[in-house]
């Protein structure tokens, strides 16, 4: 099974240039089932532009999981103090193995007809 995610294309190109190897989310998907994530990059790409296997979901409270994380997290430490400050703990997607697509699909090619806010399964 896949999820489809939106993320902001200058964090979504650095996941398949391979200098963001987690993508950090506030919320995860329920079903255990999820092998891949398919990358709807954001406006104003607006495409989904590849894939990428899940290679392990780590959750833990904000320091461990910055500490865990940092050096491929492919953002600052601000950011993500400011993108998890009503939280807790975090959940960090960890990049395997992943595949840009040559020409990027639209949502329609996935029977999707808006981009999911948080996640949508595929």
């Amino acid at each position: 099974m896949k999820v489809l995610l939106s993320i902001k294309p200058e964090f979504a190109f650095k996941i398949f240039d391979g200098t963001k190897k987690y993508e950090f989310r506030k919320n995860i998907f329920k079903r255990k089932d999820i092998e891949s994530v398919v990358v709807y990059a954001s406006y104003p790409v607006q495409r989904v532009i590849g894939e990428f296997k899940i290679k392990n979901i780590l959750n833990d409270d904000l320091e461990t999981i910055w500490e865990k994380t940092s050096e491929y997290a492919g953002i600052s430490k601000p950011y993500y103090d400011e993108y998890f400050a009503d939280r807790d703990t975090a959940f960090a997607i960890q990049v395997g193995r992943r595949s840009r697509y040559k020409n990027p699909k639209y949502l329609s090619d996935f029977n999707v007809s808006c981009p999911p806010q948080s996640f949508m399964y595929v």
